[in-house]
C-alpha cells in the first residue's frame, strides 16, 4: 500500500512531520473499545528489540512503540502511551501469556477484563505482517528512531486506508475511500 500512496502522492508518506501524523490521528477518531496487545521482535543494527502493538476488535493500529525490553517496566510504558493516546480505558485487554502484561494491566487499568487465552490474540498477531514485510522491503531497519517513526506513520496511513470492503455497500465503499484521499492530501500538501 505504501508504494501505491508514494507513487499517486509522491514521498509525503515516507516523510511526514510529526504535525501531520498528528492530523491523520485526530481524523480516524476513538477507536474501538476492547484492545489487543502483542509484541514480536526485529533486529535493528544486529540488536534484537521488540516492537510493541495494540490494534482494536476492528483491526485498526491502536499504537505502536519500539523498545529495547521486554519486561514489565516497558509493558508499562507501552500501556501508559496507549492510554496517553486513546484517552479511555477499554473495556477489554486480549494479550499473549507474557506475564509482565498482566503486572502492567494490574498497576495501569485493575478494572479492565483481561483475557490470555491461545489463540483470542491472533488479530494482533496477524497485524505484525505488514511490518515484517516493510522490514524485507528496506532491508532490515537502520536505527532506532527511524524504525519507531517509519511504522508508526505507516500505522496511521494504514488505519486512513483499511475499510472493511466486505462489510459495506459499494456506494458507501467509494464515499469512505473519498475521505481517505481526501485526508491524505490535506496530511501531505501541509509538507
Amino acid at each position: 500500500m505504501l508504494s501505491f500512496l508514494t507513487s499517486r502522492f509522491g514521498n509525503g508518506a515516507k516523510s511526514l512531520p510529526p504535525a501531520s501524523r498528528k492530523q491523520l490521528r485526530n481524523k480516524q477518531g476513538r477507536l474501538g473499545d476492547s484492545w489487543y496487545a502483542d509484541e514480536v521482535f526485529i533486529e535493528i543494527n544486529g540488536e534484537r528489540h521488540y516492537l510493541w502493538r495494540a490494534v482494536d476488535q476492528y483491526g485498526d493500529v491502536l499504537d505502536i512503540l519500539v523498545q529495547r525490553w521486554r519486561d514489565k517496566r516497558a509493558a508499562l510504558r507501552f500501556f501508559r502511551k496507549l492510554l496517553k493516546a486513546q484517552g479511555s480505558t477499554p473495556r477489554a485487554l486480549v494479550t499473549d501469556k507474557l506475564h509482565s502484561d498482566g503486572a502492567a494491566r494490574k498497576e495501569l487499568m485493575p478494572s479492565v477484563v483481561h483475557s490470555q487465552d491461545g489463540s483470542a490474540n491472533n488479530r494482533a498477531q496477524a497485524s505484525h505482517q505488514h511490518a515484517r514485510q516493510h522490514e524485507r522491503q528496506m532491508r532490515r531497519f537502520k536505527s532506532h528512531g527511524q524504525t519507531q517513526r517509519f511504522l508508526s506513520v505507516h500505522s496511521q496511513v494504514h488505519n486512513l486506508f483499511h475499510v472493511g470492503r466486505h462489510l459495506l455497500k459499494a456506494c458507501h465503499y467509494r464515499m469512505f475511500r473519498g475521505c481517505a484521499f481526501s485526508a491524505w492530501s490535506e496530511a501531505t500538501s501541509a509538507c
